[in-house]
C-alpha cells in the first residue's frame, strides 16, 4: 500500500505540466508561511506570542486562540498577515446572502461573465472589510488589557499614535490582499482550491504545538494523575482515527439518483438511450457553513467585550461573557448558524430547476418520476433530506474540540486540531486536491490514489 502511494506521487513529478502546478502551489504556500512571520513594525509581537503560549498552557485557547490558528500564528505574531483570509471569506458571503435577496445580483449571477464580476465585488468588498477589522484591530492592540484578559504590558511601541494606526491598517489590508491574491494565483496555475490551501497550510503550521501538547499527555506524573492522562492521551488517539475515518465517509457519501435517457434524434443520427446516476452529495456544503459560522461569531463577541471594559457598559460585559466560547448561548447559535448556512449554500449553488430542465432537453428523466417540475420538486425534496444528515455531521463535529475541552479539560492545541473543524478542512482540502491530481494523472494513464473514488465517477 505504501508503495503504490510512494509510486503514484513520483508519477506526479513524471507529467511536467503536474509538477509544475506542484512546484508552484508550494512555493506559493511558503510566502504564505513568510507573510505569517513577518511582525508589524511598532508592535511587539513576542510578547503577546508568550501571553498565547500561556492561555494555551492554561486550558482557555478561546475564539482568538482558533482565530489564530486560522492565520496560521500570524495573529499572536503581530504579523502583516493577521487579518488571514477571513475578511475574504466575510465578503463571500455577504455577497451569497445577496446574491439570494437581490434580484439584480441574482440575474448578473446567471449571466455570462457574471459570476467574474461578482468576484470583483467581493474583491472590492475585501478591502473595506479589511480596513474596518484592520482599524479594530489595530486600537485593540493599543488597548491590549481589555481586548486580551489577563495580558499585562503594552504592545504598542510608537508615540504617534495616529501615525502607528493608518500604518498597521494600511499593512494588514495589504496582508490579506496579498493572500487573496496567492490563493486565486494557486487556483489558477497550481492544484487544489487555493483559498482552501492557504487556511490549511495555517492549520497545518499548529502542527508541531498539536503534536508536543498530546506527547505531553502520555509524561508520567506522580500520583493517580498519570493514569488520567494517559486515558485522555488514548481516548484522543482513538478520537482522531474516528474523526478522519467518519469525515473521509462523510465527504464521500451520497445519494445515487437514476437517471434514464430515451433514444433521440441529432441531426440524422439516432442517439441510443442508456441509464446513469445522478450523485447527490451528503455534505453539498463541504466546510464552509463551519468557516461562515466562525467568521460572524468571531468578532461579536470580543467587540462587545472591548466596547464593555472601555465604556464600563455591564450589559455589553454580560452580553460579551454569554458569547465565550463554551457558554450555552454560544454554542445554540454556533449550531443554529451551521445549519443555516448548510441550507443556505445548497439553496444558493443546488440549482435544481436547471438540472431539471437540462434532463429534459437531452431526453433524461428520473424513473417514476414525469420530468419538467415534478423532477425539480423531486431533487429539492431529495437534497432537502441529504443535507439535514450533512448539517447535523458537521455541528457535532465543530463541537467536538469545545465539548473536549470544556468536559475532559484536553489542551486547546490537541482539541483544535485534533477533534473536528482542522480535520474537516484539512481532510477535505486533502481529497479535493487529489482528485485534480488524478485527473492529470488518468491523462497520461498512470494509476492515481483514489481507485474507489474513481471507479464511483465512472458509473
Amino acid at each position: 500500500m505504501l508503495a503504490n502511494i510512494v509510486n503514484t506521487f513520483a508519477n506526479c513529478f513524471k507529467i511536467p505540466e503536474l509538477k509544475s502546478r506542484i512546484l508552484f502551489t508550494l512555493i506559493v504556500l511558503a510566502i504564505c508561511r513568510v507573510a505569517a512571520m513577518i511582525p508589524i513594525p511598532g508592535l511587539d509581537g513576542a510578547k503577546l506570542a508568550d501571553y498565547f503560549d500561556q492561555q494555551a498552557a492554561s486550558g482557555d485557547g478561546g475564539l482568538l486562540g482558533m482565530y489564530s490558528m486560522f492565520t496560521g500564528g500570524a495573529l499572536e505574531r503581530c504579523a502583516i498577515g493577521a487579518l488571514g483570509i477571513m475578511p475574504y471569506i466575510s465578503a463571500t458571503i455577504i455577497l451569497q446572502l445577496l446574491t439570494a435577496v437581490v434580484p439584480q445580483l441574482s440575474k448578473l449571477a446567471r449571466e455570462e461573465g457574471g459570476r467574474a464580476k461578482i468576484i470583483q465585488y467581493g474583491r472590492y468588498m475585501t478591502v473595506v472589510l479589511c480596513l474596518g477589522q484592520g482599524l479594530v484591530m489595530a486600537i485593540g492592540w493599543e488597548n491590549a488589557g481589555n481586548l486580551f484578559p489577563g495580558f499585562q504590558g503594552k504592545l504598542v511601541m510608537y508615540d504617534a499614535i495616529w501615525w502607528y494606526r493608518i500604518q498597521t491598517v494600511i499593512i494588514l489590508t495589504t496582508g490579506t490582499l496579498l493572500l487573496m491574491w496567492l490563493g486565486e494565483q494557486i487556483t489558477e496555475r497550481g492544484i487544489g482550491n487555493g483559498i482552501s490551501l492557504v487556511i490549511s497550510v495555517g492549520i497545518l503550521a499548529r502542527l508541531p504545538q498539536a503534536v508536543q501538547a498530546l506527547a505531553d499527555m502520555f509524561r508520567s506524573i506522580e500520583g493517580a494523575d498519570a493514569r488520567f492522562n494517559f486515558f485522555h492521551a488514548i481516548v484522543m488517539l482513538c478520537l482522531l482515527f474516528g474523526v478522519i475515518a467518519g469525515v473521509i465517509a462523510v465527504t464521500q457519501a451520497q445519494r445515487k439518483v437514476a437517471v434514464q435517457y430515451a433514444q433521440r434524434a441529432v441531426g440524422r443520427k439516432i442517439v441510443a438511450g442508456g441509464s446513469s446516476f445522478m450523485p447527490l452529495r451528503v455534505n453539498y456544503a463541504g466546510v464552509m457553513p463551519i468557516i461562515f459560522a466562525q467568521a460572524i461569531l468571531m468578532f461579536p463577541q470580543k467587540i462587545l467585550q472591548f466596547l464593555g471594559s472601555s465604556y464600563q457598559l455591564p450589559v455589553l460585559t454580560s452580553l460579551a461573557n454569554m458569547l465565550n466560547e463554551g457558554a450555552f448561548l454560544y454554542m445554540l447559535l454556533y449550531a443554529a448558524m451551521i445549519l443555516f448556512f448548510s441550507y443556505f449554500w445548497v439553496a444558493t449553488q443546488f440549482n435544481e430547476i436547471q438540472i431539471a430542465d437540462d434532463l429534459k432537453k437531452h431526453g433524461g428523466y428520473i424513473p417514476g418520476v414525469r420530468p419538467g417540475q415534478a423532477t425539480s420538486d423531486f431533487l429539492h425534496n431529495a437534497m432537502s433530506r441529504i443535507t439535514l444528515a450533512g448539517a447535523i455531521f458537521l455541528t457535532v463535529i465543530a463541537t467536538i474540540p469545545i465539548l473536549l475541552n470544556r468536559a475532559i479539560a484536553i489542551p486547546p492545541a490537541v482539541a483544535t486540531f485534533f477533534g473536528g473543524t482542522s480535520i474537516l478542512i484539512l481532510v477535505g482540502v486533502m481529497l479535493d486536491t487529489m482528485r485534480q491530481m488524478e485527473s492529470h494523472l488518468l491523462m497520461r494513464h498512470y494509476d492515481g490514489f483514489l481507485k474507489k473514488g474513481r471507479l464511483r465517477g465512472r458509473f
